[in-house]
């Protein structure tokens, strides 16, 4: 990949995503000024099949309160040639996700988590 130095290489690189059949992202925010690139998808499965487009290895996520309803941000990271992509998928979860996130999964055994 060629260095994404123009606003033109940036969003070709996601031209380039939806035309090998990824859906495209419901918002693409393109600093003025710097080089950060960022994605926002509808879904989980988008926001995977971005982050294998793109190589994003590094992920964080956060759970928080947005006035009385509780989201989940998943948020992946690559820097390419000097400019900072981010791939972020904003959910709504339900207590009962956040119960599961506290389960052990019986079918996975210990030397494996």
């Amino acid at each position: 990949m060629t260095e994404l130095a123009t606003r033109a290489q940036a969003f070709g690189l996601i031209a380039d995503g939806v035309a090998a059949g990824l859906s495209a992202p419901w918002r693409l925010y393109l600093a003025r000024g710097c080089r950060y690139l960022s994605l926002s998808v509808g879904d989980r499965v988008e926001w995977n099949a971005w982050r294998t487009h793109l190589g994003c290895p590094e992920l964080s996520v956060r759970v928080y309160d947005a006035g009385g309803e509780i989201r989940r941000s998943s948020v992946a990271e690559v820097m390419l040639d000097g400019c900072r992509i981010s791939v972020e998928l904003v959910e709504e979860v339900s207590t009962d996700d956040l119960e599961q996130l506290l389960v052990v999964d019986p079918r996975v055994e210990p030397g494996e988590r």
